[in-house]
């Protein structure tokens, strides 16, 4: 009995992993928990929707919009696949900024390829919310960048680069790196100081508008 009883447990292990749900037994009755699962996605882009953009929530359990919002045609990188205790499939893009699945598509597609930057990254630095991956088709960057930021533009982005990292191009903190402490898969490969602020201003420009609001979301929630 004792035999046949392990069997059956590793049996109903071994399902809840294929199905991606946790099962447990609560008075007799199967019921669905929310759970992560083995990530399935490197890379997913974003589906047209009728307002053209998705909205991205601090988490799959119990999700509440952040403000933050992805367009249609970007790609983000992947940290985290779950399932919530309806069964809805979830990424988190990284610092549990997590979007449905059924609004996103596996990989990078044609209408994204030019000018798009991946998400980030697991759960710290900065942005450690993620957005389009920043690069050109041929994945090489210009030798040299001149932002366009100036005034109280200029000041925010100096204040976000201080609270970073120092205002250091060398700064570290794994897979985040330099003065905006960007996922490296942000950057490409490239990380030098012209590609640093042409990422980070491509970054801020398409998640928030504009350095001041990222400022602000920086203020009310240690990151941007």
């Amino acid at each position: 009995m004792k035999i046949k009883s392990i069997l059956v447990k590793s049996i109903a292990v071994a399902a809840m992993s294929v199905t991606g749900l946790v099962v447990a037994n609560n008075a007799g009755s199967n019921t669905a928990q929310a759970a992560i699962v083995q990530n399935d996605a490197s890379v997913v882009t974003v589906n047209y929707v009728s307002n053209n953009s998705i909205s991205v929530y601090n988490n799959y359990e119990n999700p509440v919009a952040t403000g933050q919002i992805l367009a249609s045609n970007t790609s983000w990188k992947v940290i985290k696949t779950a399932y919530d205790s309806k069964g809805h499939k979830w990424y988190d893009l990284g610092k549990n900024q997590w979007v449905r699945a059924k609004y996103v598509t596996i990989g990078y597609h044609a209408a994204a390829t030019q000018t798009q930057t991946t998400a980030q990254a697991s759960t710290q630095a900065p942005a450690q919310s993620q957005t389009q991956n920043t690069q050109t088709a041929s994945n090489t960057s210009a030798s040299s960048y001149t932002s366009n930021a100036s005034g109280s533009e200029a000041s925010a982005k100096a204040w976000i680069a201080n609270r970073e990292s120092g205002g250091s191009y060398s700064a570290s903190n794994g897979q985040y790196v330099g003065k905006y402490q960007l996922s490296a898969s942000y950057l490409n490969g490239d990380y030098s100081a012209a590609n640093q602020e042409r990422v980070a201003d491509n970054y801020v420009k398409s998640r928030y508008g504009s350095w001041s609001a990222a400022k602000s979301f920086w203020q009310a929630n240690g990151w941007y």
